[in-house]
């Protein structure tokens, strides 16, 4: 899973959540709201949240499993976290490799000719670093 500083780069660069059963968020509310409610990582899941789609928006509801009082929050008051594969999936066309380094992971990909790498110690946050580097070209 990546941090949620780098979910919170990809969602400010532009990348855009479309929930499906088992992804992974945070919150993201207003101040006011109990600051360990944002350290909790929950799941989309049909029986305990699910995304229910509005003409006026997505709202992620929690079905009365919640330790905390919550009926739903917005989608903008979410901060996905996107497991590895997801990662790699939305890289697409533009992955090149991925490479095992001493102490780090190398992720490649290659945008309008130009080969980019990304390297971290964490295999997810090197994918998420080379998403990010992509989204933020392709604006």
């Amino acid at each position: 899973m990546i941090s949620r500083d780098l979910a919170l780069a990809l969602r400010d660069a532009g990348l855009v959540w479309h929930p499906e059963s088992g992804d992974r968020f945070q919150l993201d509310l207003p101040s006011d709201v109990e600051a360990e409610a944002e350290a909790d990582v929950f799941t989309v899941s049909e029986m305990t949240i699910e995304a229910r789609r509005h003409p006026t928006g997505t709202i992620l509801a929690f079905n009365g499993t919640t330790e905390w009082a919550l009926d739903s929050v917005e989608l903008a008051d979410a901060v996905w976290l996107p497991r590895e594969d997801q990662l790699r999936e939305l890289l697409r066309a533009t992955f090149r490799s991925l490479t095992r380094l001493e102490d780090a992971f190398a992720v490649e990909i290659r945008l309008d000719g130009e080969l980019m790498r990304f390297e971290h110690p964490d295999v997810a946050e090197a994918y998420g670093l080379a998403l990010l580097g992509l989204v933020g070209r392709s604006r």
